[in-house]
């Protein structure tokens, strides 16, 4: 199945918060573990680092598709939450 690349829902942010990051970022030497907001989500969902060059390359490559964003933010939740299980390394 192919996804089709979307434009990102306002208010959303869902991949900024359920979405695991392994790899330091700005401000988060550790990363971030799922769930947790990455600090440079700002109050109304969007990213303050966006166009910014110190933007990790985990997130300037995670592009939203219909397939993981679904239809409502509370479905790009979803999705993204069994997404971060199924993916986990260390998953049994």
């Amino acid at each position: 199945m192919q996804s089709t690349f979307i434009e990102c829902r306002v208010g959303c942010g869902a991949c900024c918060i359920v979405v695991s990051i392994k790899g330091p970022i700005p401000g988060m030497p550790d990363g971030k573990s799922a769930g947790i907001p990455c600090i440079h989500l700002t109050e109304d969902y969007l990213c303050s680092l966006f166009n910014s060059p110190d933007r990790p390359q985990v997130c300037s490559s995670l592009q939203p598709m219909k397939d993981m964003c679904g239809e409502t933010n509370e479905e790009a939740f979803q999705i993204l939450s069994v997404m971060e299980v199924l993916t986990d390394p260390y998953r049994k």
